[in-house]
């Protein structure tokens, strides 16, 4: 899993406050949010648990998807992330 292209979604609590995000290196990342180690959004509104991630294969593509889901409507976000995670399972578990 490290060092691979990534977008990814975390959220405060299922259908809570929600922040999309890029990395090459999901675990660190996120590892990151939920220690608060970055000041900013995440930290402010404790958005720390990890509920959809997609791999790419190039930074240039999760950027593009990242960009294109910002722009989503929140319902529509939501919708994906249940499509793959109903419970609202924090992820983070899965990628360690």
């Amino acid at each position: 899993m490290n060092k691979q292209p990534v977008v990814y979604m975390l959220s405060s609590k299922r259908n809570g406050t929600l922040y999309i995000g890029v990395t090459s290196d999901l675990v660190k990342r996120v590892w990151e949010h939920k220690n608060d180690i970055i000041e900013g959004f995440t930290k402010r509104y404790c958005v720390h648990i990890l509920v959809w991630f997609e791999r790419h294969e190039s930074m240039e593509s999760a950027i593009m998807k990242e960009k294109q889901l910002k722009g989503w409507r929140r319902k529509w976000k939501l919708e994906l992330i249940e499509s793959v995670n109903p419970d609202w399972m924090d992820l983070y578990q899965t990628i360690v």
